[in-house]
Formats: structure tokens, sequence, C-alpha cells
């Protein structure tokens, strides 16, 4: 069975990174299917080609000059062809780009060129097809991929290709890309169209990390962790691949390695579908520690609450009507907590709050501003008694008080509810006690 590789920008931000691409593709004959972003920074201080072109298609839209913008960009490209020592004529695609600007081009298709010639460059580079994903990637009307990935399968039929990522097309043929880091879903659409032996998912860091490092120093990497694991943490911030690259792959059962370009020895971390026999094989008690901070809760009491049917739905009415989404809901007998990201609430918790009172007629609603939310995942806590314990002994031992704790139904995840000032104390107490 193929392996499908996926390439991000900093891999292929220049001629020396397309190089090590190269040699990374060759070592194993079961590399058939590349996909590949466009350049990224060759220092801290450069920009991206993606956001190059769409100054490029601002600046032209706005009547400015944008000659400058047009040559920095073609002399990214021509340092990659000129250092692979490549045929492929950069001037003349650059030419074409131009004149489907003149010709009223979306600024999705400039966006996408990035791809789309970095794709042609490998290609040539390899000597692999080159297949453009506007005739083979099928979006709908609102930009959502389908499920039916036929058209995809048919052109990638018994070739080794180079494929552009971040992109496909709308029922209209025009050009419509993904949101940012969107060649992730690309890779995935490719390798469940092929059903891949392994999609791998080619970056700058070797693999996914089990803390934040602005929060835990040298955190250790995550050599192993489950799909829904992954989507728990990425949930709460952890920085992963794009979200929605997890489910194609997911849902054909095909694992996700998360390697790095500039270190191909390291293991990097393997993403798998979620089954008990990861756990049985030594699966960590925790995978990962994730948080976010600046939520606020809600606390509502009214006796006999328990009693009274429909009392959680009147508040979730209340919250709904205002276009807010909540995160989580936790209570008891006489309790009920709802807990909102900020960014959600914005101006509108006067108002909430007045409305629940009104609506529900509770004995008293409190309201805590600048909670911090931590998520403890692990699939192997279901297997470790008294893991939730050591989770709570860990943040008392620090002098921290919990103002929340919810476990999810799946016993995969406990989330902790801190002060903002105390979130990174508390992250590294939890790491100390299950990272040795």
């Amino acid at each position: 069975m193929s392996i499908v590789a996926k390439f991000g920008g900093s891999s292929l931000a220049n001629a020396k990174q397309f190089g090590k691409v190269v040699a990374i593709i060759r070592a194993d004959p079961a590399r058939r299917y590349v996909v590949v972003s466009a350049p990224g920074k060759m220092t801290p201080g450069d920009k991206k080609v993606t956001d190059m072109l769409l100054d490029w298609s601002r600046c032209y839209r706005s009547g400015l000059p944008c000659e400058e913008i047009q040559q920095a960009i073609t002399a990214r490209f021509v340092e990659i062809v000129t250092g692979l020592g490549l045929s492929l004529d950069i001037h003349a695609e650059m030419a074409k780009i131009a004149q489907n600007l003149h010709l009223d081009a979306t600024s999705d298709f400039l966006a996408s060129r990035g791809e789309f010639l970095n794709a042609k460059i490998l290609a040539e580079a390899l000597g692999y097809d080159f297949i453009d994903p506007a005739g083979c990637i099928h979006l709908d009307r609102e930009g959502r991929y389908s499920s039916d990935n036929g058209h995809l399968a048919a052109a990638l039929k018994g070739r080794r290709a180079v494929i552009a990522g971040f992109y496909g097309s709308l029922p209209d043929g025009s050009i419509k890309t993904f949101s940012r880091g969107g060649s992730d879903i690309t890779g995935a659409l490719v390798a469940q169209a092929v059903n891949a032996r392994r999609y791998e998912n080619w970056t700058d860091v070797s693999g996914l990390l089990r803390a934040d490092p602005r929060v835990v120093e040298h955190p250790r990497h995550i050599r192993l962790i489950t799909y829904d694991e992954l989507r728990e943490l990425a949930y709460m911030g952890a920085e992963v691949f794009h979200a929605e690259a997890m489910f194609p792959v997911q849902d054909a059962g095909i694992e996700t390695h998360i390697r790095n370009t500039n270190r191909p020895q390291d293991p990097g971390t393997r993403i798998v579908p979620d089954s008990g026999r990861h756990v049985k094989n030594g699966h960590a008690t925790i995978s990962g520690i994730a948080g976010r901070k600046n939520f606020t809760i809600i606390r509502i009491q009214r006796r006999l609450m328990d009693k009274e049917i429909g009392f959680g739905e009147r508040v979730l009415k209340v919250i709904a009507e205002r276009g807010i989404s909540f995160e989580h809901m936790p209570g008891g007998i006489d309790t009920l907590s709802v807990i909102i990201d900020d960014r959600q609430l914005g101006d509108k918790l006067d108002g909430v709050v007045a409305e629940i009172t009104r609506v529900c007629s509770p004995g008293r609603v409190t309201v805590e501003k600048e909670v911090a939310l931590i998520a403890v995942v692990g699939r192997g806590m279901v297997h470790r008694i008294g893991a939730s314990a050591r989770v709570l002994r860990a943040i008392a031992r620090a002098n921290i008080n919990v103002k929340v704790v919810n476990q999810g139904s799946s016993e995969m995840n406990i989330i902790i509810g801190v002060r903002n000032c105390d979130y990174e104390k508390a992250v590294r107490a939890i790491y100390r006690t299950f990272v040795r």
C-alpha cells in the first residue's frame, strides 16, 4: 500500500529545503503521492508566499503599483528552480498568473498559486506527474469538500503524483481555497482516496508536544495518540495540524505520522484510530495537557432544581438566543454552571444574567470571571485507578484553588478550572506529576 506525504511551507521554503524533501521521498518507494504547501518563511522576518500573493491581489484591485510584489514572488520561485537545476520557466508561469489577474481572477485563485507552482516544481524534480486539484477535488457552493472523492481516486490511480494543496473547485469551476493550513486537508483527502497505508505530515517539528513549551520547559514529545485524544487537545488550544484534516483519515482508519523534514531520523508522533490495543501496548496515562485562559462561569442556584423539568433547557435557550455557544455545563442537585469563552460572551454578560434571572427565577446567580480551563487528556486514564485524584492532588500541592472540575463521559479527559493567574503553575504541576 502507498504512503501519502504532505510537506508544509517551512519544508519547501527554498531550494535547500526542496532538496531535503526530494531525499525523503526517494528514501521510500511507497511515497507515491505528495501534497505540497506554498513556500513558507526562509527567515523569521520573511513573508510567506501566500501572503505575498494576497498582497499582490489587494494592490492590483486598489489600483496601486504592484510590480515590486510580483518581482519578489518571482524571485522566490526562481531561487528554487535554479537551485534544483530545473527547466520550468517561472517567468512564463508568473505571466499567466498576471494575465488571469487582469481578467479579474479571484483572490482565492491568487492565493492558491503558491501551492500550484510548488507542486509543478516538485513534480519536475521527482519525475512525478503534476495534478491540479481544481480538476478532481470538488467543493459545494459553500466551499465544503464532498465525502465522495471518486474523481480524486480516479485522477490518482496508478500514478506517482504531486498534488497542489489548499484548494479545490466550486461547481462553477472557480478556484476555492480551504482555510489557512488547508493543505493538511488536501493530504488527508488524498490518503483517503487511495486508501493509503499511512499519511505523513512533514513539518519543522519532531511531532506533537505533551504541553505548551511556553509554559513547560522542554516538554516531551507525544509518540502515540489517538484521533479522539488529539481532537480534545486541539479544541483546548494545542497547536496541531488542521483540525478538519483528522476526519477523512480517521474515518478511513489510516494512521497519520507527524514528522520533521529537518530531522527525518526522529520518530515523530503517530496518530492512530481509537483502539484498545494501543492502551494495552503501553499507552501513557495521559497523552497531553492543553488549555486556554479567559472564560466566565455563570453559576445558577435554585432549590429542587433537579425536580424541575426544563430548567436547563430554559437556561440554554437564553444563551442560544444571543448567539452564544457554551463550553461546559457542570451541575449538581441544586446548582447549574455554564462556562463560556469570553470571546463568545463579549459584552453580553449582563443581559444574559438578567434574562436568566427573569426566565428561570433562580435563588441566586453568581459570576466568576478570569477563569482558565486546563484539559488533561489521555485514553490511558480509563485504565488507571486514581488518575483524577492525582490531577487534583498535584494542583492542591501547588496551593492552587480549583474553581470547577468536569470529566467527560468518555473518561478520556478531565477539565480543571483555575484562576487565570494560576494557569501556568497548574499546568506545570500536572505535568510534573504525570510525565517523568
